[in-house]
């Protein structure tokens, strides 16, 4: 059955006019809108129900609408029959909602960047910056290459050689770094054995307490050997990380630093006197820490970008060259330096003696060109190096030089013209001054000696007896004798400034106590080093005037330029006449049958020196123990150019007498300077004074 029924039949009824008539036209729109509502109803079957939702109160029945007109579509009608309900339609709602919330939300994320961006581009840039800055630059210091050191004809002595300072930023051993914890004790484990460090110790400076500290010194001036394998290490490491994502490279943060180390190619050498340098690369003795600051030069900087403990060359670097230390020229004479150093380390050795000292000066400019202590050290390797002989003796130990400063009181004697080199002194085997009985070092009768003789002979009791003469009262002469010792150096420093020198014990004449009155004169109750009493002899060899020894011919600093050293202070302290006289005296000890130096003669040569025995003061005990032994001069004795001075503390094995076991080390290193430096003979004849008289 039809859900459609056919339009029923109209009752033609009496014609009403319309209360309001309309053109033809507005009915037959009605019509369609009619027909519009007919097929949105059946299209919504809400609009078809049962009045819900309608308006026009005829109990959902829709009103009938206008009589067709002519030509108008028939209107349909709902069914008699029952229609089935239609499927009810999902409808959407309206989108705008949701549009304006998602748009909010985008807003707010802009608005959160555009704050950040603003916070970072301009309110905090400077901070962020530094922060960049430090995380992404490195700042590494440049060593500056340490200046050399030669001796006077340009060998060298001490040379720089390139190393490598093995440096970390411990910032990238961290976990945020690595992603790992024990990071530090990984890298530890790996360069320990290669350093030869302890394992803790390195630990410790790859984990230090400031968190921030960007640079730590793992080991210094280490070879480029070293280097090579912690770099060959690394790069394997960073090629097993790069395969293997599980794994870290624990020496990413490991750098080198360019640095220099110290060479000494003649071994220990003049080491007494060069030093050496420590690990930090600061000079630990000798000329080494003397003059540090002009050999050091300044060290420089480069600052660079990296990334993952690898510079990045495409952002550039800052550098600021470090500047070369100077260079030293010293006085030294290496083939010189070498005959003395063998002679005395021979002699020590054959003597078993404690230690001994070398010294070779020129007479007349005061230049070292020898200073040579035994035992010694090797810079190179100051493991093997015993403590107490890694300084330098000759001018460090202090001790009573003996017989060899009685040229300092006969010099006294014969510039006040107490008396002259034939002056009678009658010298008995005893002599009683104060509390104490005084001899000679060998019994023997009287002797009737010359002062030459006394001087030839080493008499202890001559030399007080003349020494006397000095003065109306003791207390006189003692000032007197006291005044020309100081002159000549004993009590002060030598000039040098070498660093731990000293300057002996020479106390003022008013403080000297009874025995002292009496053993000055022959060099026992002072002392002095074995520098100033070669320069005492230099001294009477460069016609009475004093000049302070140097060890620094001068300097080349960076731009190449050699700088020679200031001249050397000088002091007259006696008089040429005095000086010339005393030379004379000096060659009778060697040339006089009855002389205590006929060891140190040297055919060809005139020969001035003097022997020294003295009782020895332990420096461990402060006891008398032992002896030392000395012997000093110089040659030719007419024309004087060379000074050589020797002594050797506490020989036990053999003789201990100076003229026995010093003399020949002076022979052979005199002999040596004199053939090297081509100083002839004079050819002239000796002044041979008389060494005694007869009664």
């Amino acid at each position: 059955m039809s859900d459609r029924e056919p339009p029923r039949r109209r009752v033609p009824g009496p014609a009403k006019p319309p209360a309001n008539p309309r053109p033809r036209a507005d009915r037959a729109d009605r019509g369609d809108r009619a027909d519009r509502a007919d097929r949105a109803d059946r299209a919504d079957p809400r609009r078809a129900g049962n009045g819900k939702g309608n308006s026009n109160g005829n109990g959902g029945q829709r009103r009938p609408g206008p009589r067709p007109g002519p030509g108008a579509r028939p209107v349909r009608r709902p069914g008699t029959g029952p229609r089935p309900a239609a499927a009810p339609v999902l409808r959407l709602g309206s989108p705008r909602p949701r549009l304006r919330l998602v748009a909010l939300a985008l807003t707010l994320v802009l608005l959160a960047f555009v704050v950040r961006l603003l916070q970072v581009q301009a309110v905090d840039a400077s901070a962020y910056a530094a922060k960049a800055e430090l995380n992404r630059y490195v700042v590494h210091t440049l060593a500056a290459e340490r200046g050399g050191i030669t001796d006077r004809n340009g060998v060298a002595l001490a040379i720089s050689e390139d190393a490598n300072d093995v440096t970390a930023d411990p910032t990238m051993f961290t976990r945020k770094q690595l992603g790992i914890d024990d990071a530090p004790e990984q890298a530890a484990a790996l360069l320990a054995p290669i350093l030869g460090q302890d394992q803790a110790d390195l630990v410790q400076k790859l984990r230090p307490k400031n968190k921030n500290t960007r640079y730590v010194k793992l080991a210094g001036r280490q070879t480029p050997q070293v280097w090579k394998q912690i770099k060959d290490l690394k790069t394997a490491l960073d090629k097993k990380a790069r395969k293997d994502k599980s794994t870290v490279n624990v020496l990413a943060g490991v750098f080198s630093d360019p640095s220099s180390q110290r060479v000494y190619p003649n071994g220990d050498l003049a080491a007494g006197i060069l030093g050496w340098v420590n690990s930090e690369g600061k000079g630990g003795g000798g000329i080494e820490q003397q003059l540090d600051k002009k050999l050091s030069g300044k060290d420089g900087k480069i600052r660079y970008a990296q990334s993952g403990g690898r510079e990045v060359p495409t952002v550039g670097s800052t550098e600021t060259p470090a500047v070369p230390g100077s260079d030293v020229e010293l006085t030294i004479d290496r083939d010189i330096q070498w005959a003395a150093q063998n002679a005395i380390t021979e002699q020590v050795r054959k003597s078993k003696a404690d230690r001994g000292y070398v010294i070779v000066q020129d007479a007349r400019t005061g230049e070292i060109l020898a200073m040579a202590n035994s035992p010694g050290f090797d810079p190179n390797d100051l493991t093997k190096a015993n403590s107490s002989a890694m300084g330098n003796a000759a001018l460090q130990d202090a001790y009573e030089p003996g017989s060899t400063a009685k040229v300092m009181s006969m010099a006294a004697i014969l510039e006040e013209n107490a008396a002259t080199p034939l002056t009678h002194v009658v010298v008995p085997n005893r002599l009683h001054r104060g509390d104490r009985l005084f001899q000679d070092d060998v019994d023997h009768a009287t002797w009737n000696l010359t002062l030459n003789g006394v001087l030839a002979k080493s008499s202890n009791i001559g030399t007080i007896l003349a020494t006397g003469q000095l003065g109306k009262t003791q207390p006189e002469a003692n000032r007197v004798l006291y005044s020309y010792l100081h002159k000549f150096g004993i009590g002060g420093y030598t000039g040098l400034g070498f660093p731990g020198e000293t300057r002996g014990i020479l106390a003022p004449a008013d403080k000297w106590s009874t025995s002292q009155q009496y053993t000055i004169p022959f060099g026992q109750g002072m002392s002095l080093n074995a520098m100033q009493a070669a320069s005492v002899y230099s001294t009477i060899a460069n016609g009475g005037v004093r000049v302070e020894p140097t060890l620094i011919r001068g300097e080349k600093g960076a731009d190449g330029r050699f700088a020679p050293a200031p001249q050397p202070k000088k002091t007259r302290v006696v008089s040429a006449k005095t000086a010339k006289t005393l030379a004379q005296m000096l060659e009778s000890v060697v040339d006089d049958q009855e002389g205590t130096g006929a060891k140190a003669r040297i055919p060809g040569y005139r020969v001035a020196g003097k022997t020294g025995t003295a009782n020895r003061v332990d420096p461990a005990t402060g006891k008398y123990r032992g002896y030392t032994s000395s012997f000093a001069g110089f040659a030719p004795a007419d024309k004087p150019r060379i000074t050589v001075y020797c002594a050797i503390q506490n020989a036990t094995s053999g003789s201990y007498f100076g003229g026995q076991i010093c003399g020949p080390i002076y022979k052979q290193v005199m002999e040596f300077a004199l053939k090297t430096l081509q100083i002839p003979p004079t050819g002239a004849p000796p002044a041979n004074l008389p060494v005694s008289y007869k009664p």
